[in-house]
């Protein structure tokens, strides 16, 4: 699997994650089963699910006018996603994973999504 579908992919398992409030570790070990030859997947997903509270911290730090907990469900969990990548894969560009991230927000967000996730981003990279 191509690494923008993996990021789709771990983009639906980690949101579905975080607005059913599920126990990650259960649904994490059925869901990878199904996608197990996709070792990029498996990274985002694991690390994305370990390193949270840091990556939290990280957003937050960055956001004005706004606390973690009120972004929308789809803004949230792509920019956790993408700051994953920033912080803890050095092998992708930094400027790959934002315009990956601006173009998951495209697709799943609304119009001001992309442009919110890149400036958020850009702070996260500095």
């Amino acid at each position: 699997m191509k690494r923008r579908e993996a990021r789709e992919k771990a983009f639906q398992f980690l949101f579905q994650i975080d607005i059913n409030d599920n126990e990650p570790k259960a649904a994490m070990q059925d869901y990878l089963l199904e996608n197990e030859n996709d070792r990029f997947l498996k990274d985002l997903i694991e690390g994305v699910t370990e390193a949270k509270p840091a990556i939290d911290e990280m957003i937050a730090k960055h956001l004005e006018n706004w606390t973690l907990d009120r972004l929308p469900a789809v803004e949230r969990t792509i920019l956790r996603l993408a700051t994953f990548e920033i912080h803890y894969m050095e092998d992708i560009p930094a400027n790959v994973t934002i315009n990956e991230a601006v173009e998951l927000g495209n697709v799943f967000g609304d119009e001001k999504s992309g442009k919110f996730i890149n400036g958020v981003l850009s702070k996260v990279i500095k």
